[in-house]
């Protein structure tokens, strides 16, 4: 099994990531939440063009995957999960939790130290919300996310069937969650006590500070209610709330060589924890 899984790694991935796009695309279309400010003509050709960046580059800088790390692991006896006995569906579901946390830690993290926050900003730096914005972040971002998670999943032992879950599960929600789609509010509000829906997860992407500041979960929407960020709605509402950040507004900012550019830009601004009021 785990030759199979190091061996389809890459089809399983691409294949789920296509076809949750083309899902979350289509739904967009048909049911969106909001009307778009910014046409998909200016925004994807950046957008998409990071993604492919990002993939090349990452293939070429890092010398293994989170998967196949998972699977040494596994072989060496590495982490805590193989110093204690468990079932291999309690091994999976801890460890896509622990994952889970990691990443909102991580994410946090990335808000809160004002280097960081300059990597992190051209992820918010889109003028509009919708699958797209799932997978605009900074090249040097996703090398040292990619870092973080492979020291985690050295410590923690997992299996890899579980990380390649959590690895789909990442890049699924994230699309979900980012998406321009219209849910019942009702359905909304009962989902949201599980997982981030994209009415949940827009507030992060507001342009004042203290709402930017506030529900960082990808997946499980607990930990930003247990850890005191959770903000339930936007304070000028989904339709009415501005995108973005206040130190990129122009059109020119949505261009790929301009977004590689934005963590050297403007020295200063509101918008990491630490420098709130």
């Amino acid at each position: 099994m785990n030759e199979l899984l190091l061996s389809n790694e890459i089809a399983i991935r691409l294949g789920f990531f296509t076809a949750i796009f083309a899902f979350m695309a289509t739904w967009e279309i048909l049911a969106p939440r909001r009307t778009a400010q910014v046409t998909r003509l200016l925004r994807w050709p950046g957008n998409l063009g990071i993604v492919v960046f990002n993939t090349l580059l990452l293939r070429f800088v890092m010398p293994t995957t989170a998967v196949a790390l998972a699977l040494v692991g596994e072989s060496a006896g590495w982490g805590l999960l193989h110093q204690v006995e468990l079932p291999l569906w309690a091994g999976v579901l801890f460890a896509l939790i622990c994952l889970d946390l990691a990443i909102y830690l991580q994410h946090v993290m990335f808000h809160a130290v004002p280097v960081l926050w300059r990597l992190h900003r051209m992820h918010h730096a889109d003028l509009d919300f919708d699958v797209t914005t799932g997978a605009r972040f900074h090249p040097i971002e996703i090398i040292l996310s990619m870092l973080l998670k492979l020291t985690v999943i050295t410590a923690l032992g997992p299996p890899a069937v579980a990380v390649l879950l959590f690895e789909v599960l990442l890049s699924t929600l994230a699309m979900f969650n980012h998406a321009n789609v219209r849910l019942p509010l009702g359905f909304d509000n009962l989902l949201r006590r599980l997982i981030v829906t994209p009415d949940m997860h827009r507030v992060h992407h507001s342009v004042i500070p203290n709402e930017t500041n506030s529900n960082f979960g990808f997946n499980l929407a607990i930990w930003d209610r247990w850890f005191g960020t959770y903000c339930a709605q936007p304070q000028a509402g989904h339709e009415d709330m501005c995108i973005g950040i206040s130190s990129f507004r122009t059109k020119r900012d949505l261009a790929l060589h301009r977004m590689l550019f934005q963590p050297f830009e403007h020295s200063s601004d509101t918008y990491s924890i630490n420098k709130i009021d």
